[in-house]
């Protein structure tokens, strides 16, 4: 028999993200087909008018994006009963990519980055949101929400299904998430809550715009990433000023933010992530395995 270990397959290949997953309960999948990518639909049968795809066709990609809205559901997908989730927010530049590598290998947790998805869906090559994905992550703006969100969700869905019943077998929770760069605004942090998981809580990595623009050019000297040039990164950080730093604000009210200075080096950073981390309850756990 052979054995899998959970804390070191961060970087295992994912399923194309906005196909139908066999997990999903068919009306999950039903949500897929109709985002992006699913069987053809019978027109006679479709309870969609035509008239409003001219819209789309003239209008462009904002009325595009009315249409991939999903049916309110009337609880989340997952309980925090069940799974432990915890956002990872801070500038670009702030060093979240490397602390989160640090929880996954510590902690157990699934690192889920909502740029590392969006860059996979932009690049999957019959994606039909690649374009559009490009376009907003040059101009330094945010992502459409519903896009961001169901990328998110599908990729819980997947890394649970791999796991079998969802459970880790040592008398913790189920599966831990972090979830890296996300939610970006209200209107995100609004609709993945109610619609997808309630968070534990939000760990902010705090850090001046200057430490992030010498660390962010550093970084694109060897990245190949579109948005690590000046010009981008500028974008970024007025964006991320005035549409993320109020979802902070409003985590923070409601007691759910843990704020970490992140302008020292990795390791003692990380040190400080630790024991704000006991803090909350979580602890260290060993790497376990499981038998196929």
């Amino acid at each position: 028999m052979s054995c899998r270990t959970f804390t070191t397959r961060t970087q295992a290949s994912t399923p194309s993200l906005f196909k139908p997953l066999a997990i999903l309960p068919p009306t999950y999948q039903s949500i897929r087909h109709y985002v992006s990518g699913g069987p053809q639909i019978d027109p006679s049968k479709q309870r969609i008018k035509v008239w409003p795809f001219l819209f789309i066709f003239f209008g462009g990609t904002g009325l595009y994006v009315l249409m991939l809205s999903a049916p309110s559901k009337p609880h989340p997908t997952f309980s925090p009963d069940s799974i432990s989730l915890i956002y990872v927010l801070g500038g670009p530049g702030a060093g979240k990519g490397t602390q989160c590598a640090n929880l996954v290998r510590d902690y157990g947790f699934k690192h889920l980055s909502a740029g590392d998805l969006l860059r996979e869906e932009q690049n999957r090559p019959d994606s039909q949101f690649g374009s559009m994905i490009k376009e907003y992550i040059a101009d330094g703006k945010i992502v459409p929400m519903e896009v961001t969100v169901q990328l998110l969700e599908n990729a819980m869905m997947a890394y649970i299904g791999e796991r079998g019943d969802g459970e880790r077998g040592d008398g913790e929770r189920g599966a831990r998430f972090l979830v890296d760069g996300f939610p970006r605004q209200m209107d995100q942090a609004l609709k993945f809550e109610e619609s997808v998981c309630p968070s534990q809580f939000a760990l902010f990595f705090d850090c001046p715009e200057e430490v992030m623009m010498e660390r962010l050019i550093n970084r694109g000297k060897t990245s190949g990433r579109a948005d690590d040039n000046a010009e981008s990164i500028k974008k970024r950080f007025r964006t991320f000023v005035e549409t993320s730093m109020p979802v902070v604000d409003y985590f923070e009210k409601k007691g759910k933010v843990v704020k970490v200075a992140a302008t020292k080096g990795p390791d003692e950073i990380y040190e400080e992530v630790k024991r704000r981390m006991r803090e909350r309850g979580f602890e260290m756990v060993k790497q376990h395995t499981v038998r196929d």
